[in-house]
């Protein structure tokens, strides 16, 4: 038996929650992973897991063994990826997971420039304003703008921006510039379509406003949301560093400048390992150093 196979077939498992799923990560057949865990088992003289229709559940013995064997994979791979760098640069295949609107607009550019430095790194550049489950797509590092930060990966802060209110000239000259928060109940608000509740929450001098507005149009896509904005649609709350060469260029332009909605705070997730392998952590350095410099960054 190889035991180390063994022992990653039951990990994927456990924390996949299905052979099919531990097999589509480690690249092989759901029989093969089967066949591992039986022999396994069998070699610990122990039962690991109860399989039934509905899934996967761990005996008693199981629970005390997986993270025991999560461990000593961690420790197997973390000396590998030492003895690695001793002799090695960053090499081997990345995958990172962004959001559409950043990643069109630097993210692209940023990773074009990360090659040059490293040409012994691959990279997949995953984009998708979903939150993909890091294991399950078996991604390195993901970039999160806001949202639940799972508890099982670690989230290094990575910048926040202010969300400014902003809507197109052509707009504003048609339907008349607010002058006060009250009189946005009278516009066209456009938001992200993600589940929020109608409304909309501004901080201004007089401290925070919460508006009842409600959105007659909603988007599942950042990037389709800012294109609406430059049509004419209505208002939106933007991140600056989406707006602010759209600003300068006078395509945009803000209203009631004296107020902003709640920030919007970036996170790169990575899993909890003592040693991440170098072409990660290269990775994740890269990203927040240019993250830092985007138009409006505020220091954390």
């Amino acid at each position: 038996m190889d035991t180390l196979r063994a022992l990653s077939a039951f990990v994927h498992s456990v924390e996949l929650g299905s052979l099919s799923g531990a097999a589509r990560a480690l690249g092989t057949s759901q029989p093969s992973i089967s066949k591992l865990l039986a022999a396994l088992e069998r070699s610990l003289g122990v039962r690991l897991l109860r399989r039934s229709a509905t899934g996967l559940s761990l005996t008693d013995e199981g629970q005390r063994f997986h993270e025991q064997a999560r461990r000593l994979l961690e420790d197997y791979g973390d000396a590998v990826a030492q003895l690695r760098e001793q002799t090695q640069q960053p090499r081997g295949l990345l995958r990172l997971s962004a959001p559409v609107a950043l990643g069109e607009r630097h993210l692209n550019g940023w990773m074009i420039e990360f090659l040059r430095i490293y040409p012994d790194i691959e990279l997949d550049l995953l984009l998708d304003d979903r939150f993909v489950d890091p294991r399950e797509a078996r991604i390195d590092v993901s970039l999160r703008l806001g949202g639940a930060l799972p508890p099982d990966l670690v989230a290094r802060p990575a910048g926040r921006w202010q969300r400014l209110l902003v809507a197109s000239p052509a707009y504003l000259a048609a339907r008349g510039e607010p002058q006060e928060p009250q009189q946005l109940l009278s516009h066209d608000y456009l938001r992200y379509a993600a589940g929020d509740a109608d409304g909309l929450l501004l901080q201004g001098p007089e401290g925070a406003i919460s508006l009842p507005l409600r959105s007659r149009y909603r988007v599942n896509s950042a990037v389709a949301l800012l294109d609406s904005v430059l049509q004419g649609a209505g208002l939106s709350l933007q991140p600056s560093w989406a707006v602010a060469e759209l600003l300068r260029e006078r395509r945009l332009q803000r209203v009631l400048p004296q107020h902003t909605g709640p920030q919007q705070i970036a996170h790169l997730l990575y899993a909890a390992r003592r040693h991440q392998p170098l072409r990660v952590r290269v990775l994740v350095e890269f990203l927040a150093a240019r993250l830092a410099l985007l138009p409006g960054a505020e220091p954390d």
